[in-house]
């Protein structure tokens, strides 16, 4: 067993009307999903045992090893985490709708735990598994990402009746999630929305670090204002709209693009034109993220919705905001009520549109740093690991309160 922290330090008292005295035995809770090996996926976790201070101790499950999006990945330790660590052998990492866990879950599972949560969509093989293996006194709270109503084929459709009939809750990232699954069956059952949060120790704004990239890259600081893109190279990330948007832009720029996937042959190709006003960056580490962020004047999140796919929630625009980087964004999904009024929302798939946007604000300085404040304002009201934490942590009280199983 590989194991990584200490035991949860007392930072409070809980703030729950209704619950009896701050002596009582704390809770035990079990927090499951693949996306924990790696380390800054792990900071809910981590907060929620920070949060629940000597009412709840928290233990979350990663794989030993995962095949990633953009890297394989073995397990990584986080030092002074308060959550407990346990990794137990995953298989068919590289297939998500197939991956399950090996038998040491179920010994895990099968331990003393007043909730079990289960950060794996409930239409995968892994979710069915963790269902089938807790215990049926155990309180069962699922995460899902769907936003689009879907009819999975069997042995899906059938996993995902039994885990929602299983659970005693589920949340989702946003109100698309929400109105897509109420009418499927999920309405029998206790839900909340529960965005991602932003580890604002790592996102901050930082210039002088940005500015070291942006020499790393080989570029002056006396250049051009950078837009930037961060995220996989996928058609549904809007990659192609972007290039186009930067072809009919005629104030100057440079473009920095991170991530990785398919269409890297694509962006390189037409990178070939512009020479070193455009930098392609792929293999970054997330906890390198903030510093390309940094270094961007603006980000565009261009996202498409797809027949099967919209944007679930756009992850890299809190970040952006939580390092002070005035967005523009497309209408996809989630992206228009996570942006509010922290950024420009332009139309999907409209090239003229999104380069307007991004011409607007390469002129307009002081729009940008109203943007940034605003971003800023929204990751400390609402975006933070630790308030993020703590809605689920009440959400948990209550279903414990109702006594729901």
């Amino acid at each position: 067993m590989t194991q990584a922290s200490t035991t949860p330090v007392n930072v409070g008292v809980l703030r729950m009307p209704g619950v009896a005295s701050p002596t009582r035995a704390r809770r035990r809770l079990l927090t499951i999903g693949h996306s924990y090996c790696v380390a800054v996926n792990r900071r809910l976790a981590h907060e929620m045992a920070r949060e629940g201070g000597e009412h709840w101790e928290v233990t979350a499950v990663a794989p030993e090893f995962f095949h990633g999006d953009l890297r394989p990945i073995r397990t990584e330790q986080m030092p002074g985490e308060l959550c407990r660590l346990e990794t137990v052998p995953a298989f068919l990492s590289n297939r998500i709708h197939f991956f399950f866990y090996g038998r040491k879950l179920h010994e895990i599972l099968s331990r003393p735990w007043e909730i079990v949560h289960c950060w794996e969509e409930p239409f995968i093989v892994a979710g069915g598994q963790i269902a089938w293996w807790t215990p049926p006194e155990t309180p069962l709270v699922f995460w899902t990402g769907q936003t689009i109503p879907k009819n999975y084929p069997p042995p899906f459709s059938a996993i995902e009746r039994y885990c929602v009939s299983r659970c005693a809750g589920w949340t989702t990232r946003g109100e698309n999630g929400v109105e897509a699954l109420l009418p499927r069956g999920y309405d029998a059952k206790p839900h909340r929305v529960m965005p991602l949060g932003v580890d604002v120790e790592l996102f901050h704004p930082d210039r002088g670090v940005g500015e070291r990239v942006r020499a790393q890259l080989g570029w002056s600081p006396a250049g051009a204002p950078v837009v930037g893109l961060m995220g996989r190279f996928v058609e549904e990330k809007g990659i192609r709209t972007l290039t186009a948007a930067l072809d009919r832009v005629e104030s100057e720029w440079r473009a920095l693009i991170v991530g990785g996937g398919p269409l890297e042959g694509c962006l390189r190709k037409w990178s070939e034109r512009y020479g070193d006003r455009v930098r392609i960056v792929t293999g970054i580490p997330h906890d390198r993220v903030p510093d390309y962020l940094n270094a961007m004047d603006l980000m565009c999140a261009p996202s498409e919705t797809a027949p099967n796919w919209r944007e679930v929630f756009g992850r890299m625009i809190v970040e952006a905001f939580a390092c002070g980087v005035p967005i523009i964004a497309s209408n996809s999904g989630e992206i228009p009520r996570v942006v509010a009024d922290a950024g420009r929302i332009v139309s999907e798939r409209s090239p003229d549109e999104l380069a307007t946007a991004i011409g607007d604000l390469l002129e307009n300085p002081a729009q940008r740093r109203e943007f940034a404040a605003r971003g800023l304002e929204r990751v400390r009201t609402t975006y933070t690991w630790s308030i993020v934490a703590r809605r689920h942590l009440d959400f948990f009280e209550e279903l414990l309160q109702q006594g729901a199983v």
